[in-house]
């Protein structure tokens, strides 16, 4: 199917954020999970584990501990925290060719810096791959789960899984709680989010799952539904978007789906 821009997709639903600081109950069962888990799998794929917005590979430190112990070789995503490529000073034009095809003249304030972010990401697969003489596994949490895409649409070669937890994959800022701030800075969200779908005329090649809560109050749960790429598994928890890195649940989702690819 050709991709086309959504009109059925809404903003995050802002009374849910009265449900984020009941996080710390709804990761309850993360140490029973923790001390339950062990290895499954043999000379298993490398995951390289992507924070969100804001987030640093500190902040995954539990996920990438818990795959740590089913068997994976779980590694940071070595890029520091996570701004969405703030502080990127090039041009639409120094972007990699999957970008901004037919417009890339286009002056931009800001819009470009997640793209930018995206080709800086997908460089670092593509010579972790390299170097390991195999490909990897990207497991990437809100904005990170987007990067992994975007990684995988690119170097297909060099990524064999998919996995997003909570990520806006259509629609980007657009679809989640910061798109306000993002239009007040003067960026083009209605850029980026003709970006996100344009990008799908080229589809993933691996197996992606997107995982997501109706609860999420961060990134509306219908901008996490993959309309284009073939086979695409999804899969709803009960949790916030705070909550997903932690919830003994999403993370039982994404061991299944790794092993699955692992063949265990």
């Amino acid at each position: 199917m050709q991709p086309e821009i959504i009109s059925d997709l809404r903003g995050p639903q802002r009374r849910k954020l009265l449900r984020i600081p009941l996080w710390p109950w709804e990761i309850r069962g993360l140490p029973q999970l923790m001390a339950a888990t062990i290895p499954v799998v043999e000379n298993s794929p490398p995951v390289i584990v992507v924070p969100g917005l804001w987030a640093s590979d500190s902040t995954m430190r539990a996920l990438r501990r818990f795959l740590g112990k089913a068997g994976y070789d779980a590694q940071g995503w070595g890029l520091g925290r996570n701004l969405a490529g703030r502080g990127w000073t090039g041009e639409i034009s120094d972007l990699s060719a999957g970008w901004a095809q037919g417009e890339r003249n286009r002056p931009h304030t800001g819009e470009a810096n997640v793209p930018a972010l995206c080709d800086q990401f997908g460089a670092e697969v593509k010579r972790r791959s390299e170097e390991l003489g195999r490909p990897l596994a990207l497991v990437g949490w809100s904005l990170g789960g987007y990067l992994s895409r975007e990684a995988a649409r690119d170097h297909p070669e060099h990524v064999n899984c998919v996995i997003t937890l909570g990520s806006p994959l259509i629609g980007g800022a657009k679809y989640s709680f910061v798109n306000n701030r993002y239009r007040r800075r003067g960026l083009d969200v209605d850029w980026i989010a003709q970006q996100t779908v344009a990008r799908h005329t080229v589809p993933i090649q691996c197996p992606v799952t997107s995982i997501y809560s109706k609860q999420d109050a961060i990134v509306h749960w219908s901008a996490s539904i993959d309309r284009w790429t073939p086979g695409a598994a999804h899969h709803e928890v009960d949790c916030t978007h705070t909550a997903l890195a932690f919830h003994a649940p999403t993370l039982m989702l994404i061991k299944t789906q790794l092993d699955r690819v692992s063949g265990a």
